[in-house]
């Protein structure tokens, strides 16, 4: 299988993971009167292709033992299953980051589910396997901690901000988030127990549980939808094609950010990937601020949130990676 042999070539993987992640949601945003629900069914086909594809292409050269059929056949089934486990995981909040980016916007949406997450999971981590500076991981959990506070400071600070679809949208996020920061543990088994999933195996397994999750998640939001009227299967046929384009595109820019950061963890070590991968909420802020103008007319206060949002979520991964170094 493929992977990086110079510190060059994993830091541009590294960065390619974090604007994949980033702008992976812009295809959501350019699809016009077409639910979350609907658009959802392709982007979930859309990751695990991907990773299919990959897996079967960078992760397959050269038939030695880390191949990927090779890796799938010798790999324990525990980690494959706790592997899939941590895909349905994922997909629930994946799919509550995309109802909220629907109601709240980029720039809101995804800084507080990430920020969130990054609490969660360094936290989570931490009571697991107590390694790293906890002085330096602590301070860092308050900076993302503020942050997220400042980013819903901001969003409070907006004319549409008060309604009781705004007030959803901030608790979606946070629900988002803390299942965001939960599903890492199950993947992180199955790197490392027994006879280990390689990162091509992973990506794989992860994008199948979240694929065959959504036969659940995704049916039920459909059923009982966060915001609006309840769809069914008959919207997805009459969808407009490039909602099922951009679905699929949307799939494949994350799933390519996800198989990235993995190959590069085996380079970098998983620390250093993580840190640099969770930078993707900047991406993704400054996408809604300067594309799609998320914050045209906003005042000044709302600004200056948004500047300390930045700010602090830079010290917050800074502070991670450091500690964990």
């Amino acid at each position: 299988m493929y992977t990086p042999h110079t510190l060059a070539i994993a830091l541009m993987m590294m960065i390619t993971s974090a604007v994949c992640w980033g702008s992976w949601a812009n295809t959501f945003k350019g699809v016009k009167n077409y639910r979350f629900e609907l658009f959802y069914w392709d982007y979930a086909v859309g990751i695990f292709l991907i990773s299919l594809v990959l897996a079967l292409t960078m992760g397959s050269t050269g038939n030695d033992a880390n191949s990927f059929l090779n890796n799938v056949h010798s790999a324990d089934n525990a980690n494959i299953i706790s592997t899939m486990v941590g895909g349905a995981i994922f997909n629930l909040a994946n799919l509550l980051l995309v109802a909220a980016i629907d109601m709240a916007g980029l720039a809101i949406a995804f800084p507080v589910s990430i920020g969130i997450a990054l609490v969660v999971g360094v936290v989570s981590s931490y009571i697991l396997q107590p390694k790293g500076n906890l002085v330096l991981l602590a301070i860092g959990v308050v900076c993302a901690v503020i942050a997220v506070i400042m980013d819903g400071k901001a969003y409070g600070s907006l004319p549409i901000a008060g309604g009781a679809v705004s007030k959803k949208s901030i608790v979606t996020c946070i629900v988002s988030g803390v299942l965001m920061g939960l599903w890492a543990p199950f993947v992180a088994r199955g790197m490392t127990h027994g006879n280990p999933l390689g990162p091509y195996s992973i990506a794989v397994f992860l994008t199948l549980g979240a694929l065959l999750s959504c036969s659940i998640w995704n049916v039920y939001f459909m059923k009982k939808p966060l915001v609006g009227e309840p769809v069914d299967f008959s919207g997805y046929f009459k969808g407009p094609a490039s909602g099922h384009v951009l679905g699929l595109l949307g799939g494949a820019i994350w799933g390519t950010g996800m198989v990235f950061n993995l190959v590069a963890a085996s380079f970098t070590g998983v620390a250093i990937s993580y840190a640099i991968g969770q930078s993707a909420p900047m991406v993704a802020a400054l996408w809604g601020v300067f594309a799609w103008k998320e914050f045209a007319g906003a005042g000044n206060r709302a600004k200056l949130y948004l500047a300390g949002m930045f700010v602090f979520y830079c010290f917050a991964i800074l502070l991670v990676a450091k500690a964990n170094g």
